[in-house]
């Protein structure tokens, strides 16, 4: 069984017992994360889409990690003109396993 999640602007596929790294979530290690905003629940014959969202479906994950991402370069130049400028930004996640999917 899989389902379609929205959370922090986007949309993933999870499937029971996957981890997956999305947008930052407030929470400790080991906390307990529900998931109300299911698109859609699909696996095997049973397919349900959502009208928005799925009536009464949840997902319910534990963290895992919370981090950040490997760091980027902005770099920003115009040529002729002396004009640079250097930023380095890493991004923060959340890593989070799938525990139940309720439907």
């Amino acid at each position: 069984m899989y389902a379609i999640v929205a959370t922090g602007g986007k949309q993933y596929k999870v499937e029971e017992g996957e981890t997956l790294r999305i947008e930052k979530l407030t929470g400790e290690v080991g906390d307990e994360v529900t998931f109300d905003r299911i698109l859609m629940i699909g696996g095997g014959d049973d397919v349900r889409i959502g009208q928005p969202l799925v009536d009464g479906a949840s997902v319910k994950a534990s963290i895992v990690e919370q981090g950040k991402a490997k760091k980027i370069i902005v770099f920003k130049y115009k040529r002729r003109k002396r004009y640079r400028r250097k930023q380095g930004h890493r991004q923060p996640f959340t890593a989070v396993k799938i525990d139940t999917i309720q439907a």
